[in-house]
């Protein structure tokens, strides 16, 4: 496989955010709007149980795990079912098909320095902060090694659930409804706006078993839990691989089929 190609397409996706500056800017100011918002929602929330600790969580505990998880959705966030839709309808598609590249490749690696950069401005300033107001709270050590490689497998896991997705709309041709169904779905179940903890555990128990959770939950979980052993993790990344490789099978085989259906019109 020739990495130069790839790395290009890396390369130009990194050089892309740094341009857009601006909104950038505008992300973080409106991520902080949300914190807050869920702050004074979450305090309610307590102070309304008169306990401090619900479903196993303190205030603390909830308020880390939000906010990372924020700044986790910021980082995977890829507008891949956008712009495979915009292509769709433009019949730009077409230019993107005959590349000496697989498209799915091409749409991944396009998307990947925006990754990048996010990783570096968002996601790891946001997490020293809350290491460092909470004097210590998030444990460093070889959890770390274990979170990366889950926020890598949680990435590819979110790509390909937008991919499928972003295929569906070689049928419908439409892309405003069915994406935003997707959001709503993946920020539920993946624990990205909710944590999993405060579900019901008739509908936890299912959660745990869909793919979704494997994106935002597993890796949360694996930086801020101290009371997981290496067989835990490594039962929680065994999961995340067997749900990269099922979804990537999936993915491919729906692609094959559903390309088939590409119409351009005025072509």
């Amino acid at each position: 496989m020739n990495l130069r190609k790839y790395i290009t397409l890396t390369r130009a996706g990194m050089m892309e955010s740094l341009h857009f500056r601006t909104s950038a800017f505008v992300t973080i100011l409106g991520n902080m709007i949300y914190l807050v918002i869920i702050y004074y929602l979450w305090k309610a929330i307590y102070a309304s149980t008169g306990t401090g600790i619900v479903n196993g969580m303190t205030f603390e505990a909830t308020m880390i795990y939000l906010v990372l998880a924020t700044a986790l959705f910021y980082f995977m966030e890829m507008y891949l079912v956008w712009n495979m839709g915009r292509d769709i309808q433009s019949g730009g598609i077409v230019l993107k098909l005959i590349r000496p590249m697989s498209f799915k490749k091409y749409m991944f690696f396009s998307c990947s320095g925006s990754f990048v950069m996010s990783f570096f401005m968002t996601f790891v300033p946001t997490a020293l902060i809350v290491y460092f107001v909470t004097n210590g709270a998030i444990y460093l050590g070889s959890n770390l090694l274990f979170f990366i490689i889950s926020v890598i497998f949680g990435l590819l896991i979110n790509f390909y659930v937008d991919f499928f997705v972003g295929t569906i709309c070689l049928y419908t041709e439409s892309v405003w409804g069915i994406n935003i169904m997707k959001e709503v779905v993946v920020l539920l179940l993946s624990g990205a706006s909710i944590p999993l903890a405060f579900f019901p555990e008739s509908l936890r128990n299912v959660v745990m078993v869909l793919p979704f959770q494997a994106i935002y939950n597993t890796p949360l979980n694996l930086l801020i839990r101290h009371n997981l052993n290496n067989f835990d993790r490594i039962t929680m990344i065994g999961i995340q691989l067997f749900w990269v490789v099922i979804l990537s099978i999936i993915t491919s085989l729906f692609w094959k089929k559903a390309v088939r259906q590409i119409t351009v019109n005025g072509g």
